[in-house]
């Protein structure tokens, strides 16, 4: 059992002992499960350790409720139903193949979702996404965990703006003091920095309520991605340009004439590599003595299918870039962010402040 997981704990594939979790989908695995979740993208599941990895107490807390609820049934839901036609598909077990049998498993139950309950189908089914959007802002007032979980991979939406409420499902869950359900939105790219129709973001109201640990935790949130850069980089300070060559110096100003799209685009491509990276070095820390150590590399990053060929293509060449290249890139990142943000182009950090971690659609 992991010293950060109370009580004993099982892989969904039913291997004891399990020393990572998928964030967003908020289960346990292996190391040969893990293997292949890394593969899958984090738009698809975000994997941490369990023990090596740094994590905020209220988010492992979110993860460990979801996980002894049966979050896994969500993702299950046919497979575990007498009455469907998949009830009869028989789901991996420990002595399987990795390759193709758990790895084809995995890929079907978590990129594609294909044995959750339900899964919008588009355009024609607009209205039902908006009718279970309102019924996450019921869900998130209360303590119910796995219905707000259920909800998010039917397809509501973190983000929702409720026309008649005026408020989002964070603000909900903010003025309900619920923890867990603001951490779980947070997961799902919820924005703490979204004004209500008062003008009011959930930390604004964290503070009012005498919230303080929710308000400094949604802070977090809302500044993952720009903190988690600057701590990639171990200290050191953006806008620090000495010794810039002159091609570092051009890189630096092709950056800064990017649009605020392309550049909050850009700023997620490298953080989601900075993620990669770094679970990277975990993951070759933890499997020293493992054949999946070198068999199980993720040496790029996974194709998003909701990206163009064009971005997941200069997502891949990010890993290119040696360690004083790749920080380089991240300084500038910062360095014009804090600009962008100093010339009043607020929208910018609005939009990549924090990282989306949303269920995909099914591609």
């Amino acid at each position: 059992t992991c010293s950060r997981m109370e009580g004993p704990s099982v892989c969904v594939c039913v291997c004891v002992y399990p020393q990572w979790a998928s964030v967003n989908r908020a289960v346990l695995i292996c190391d040969q499960c893990c293997s292949v979740h890394r593969s899958l993208g984090r738009h698809s599941s975000q994997v941490r350790h369990l023990t090596h990895t740094a994590w905020p107490p209220t988010q492992l807390q979110m993860v460990q409720t979801l996980y002894n609820n049966g979050a896994n049934s969500i993702w299950e839901h046919s497979l575990l139903d007498p009455a469907s036609a998949m009830g009869s598909r028989r789901k991996t077990a420990v002595y399987d193949k990795l390759h193709p049998n758990k790895a084809e498993f995995i890929k079907a139950k978590y990129q594609m979702l294909a044995f959750v309950h339900r899964i919008p189908c588009r355009d024609e089914d607009l209205l039902a996404a908006r009718d279970l959007s309102k019924q996450l802002h019921s869900s998130v007032r209360t303590g119910n965990l796995e219905t707000t979980l259920r909800l998010l991979s039917l397809g509501a939406h973190a983000n929702f703006f409720h026309p008649e409420k005026g408020t989002t499902p964070l603000h909900v869950a903010v003025k309900a003091g619920q923890v867990s359900q603001a951490e779980l939105l947070g997961v799902y790219g919820a924005d703490p920095g979204a004004p209500d129709v008062n003008g009011k973001t959930p930390i604004d109201y964290a503070r009012e309520v005498g919230h303080m640990d929710l308000a400094e935790r949604l802070v977090e949130i809302q500044y993952e991605l720009t903190d988690g850069l600057a701590f990639y980089l171990c200290g050191r300070k953006p806008g620090d340009t000495q010794d810039l060559t002159e091609l570092a110096k051009a890189a630096k100003k092709k950056l800064q004439l990017l649009s605020n799209r392309l550049f909050e685009e850009l700023a997620m491509d490298v953080y989601d590599e900075v993620d990669r990276r770094e679970t990277d070095a975990v993951w070759h820390t933890t499997q020293t003595h493992s054949a999946l150590a070198t068999a199980a590399a993720v040496p790029f990053l996974p194709v998003n299918p909701e990206y163009s060929s064009t971005r997941n293509q200069g997502r891949q060449k990010l890993a290119r870039f040696n360690a004083h290249e790749f920080a380089t890139l991240v300084v500038d990142i910062l360095s014009d962010a804090w600009r962008r943000q100093l010339g009043n182009s607020c929208a910018v950090l609005k939009g990549f402040a924090h990282q989306p971690n949303r269920v995909p659609n099914v591609h």
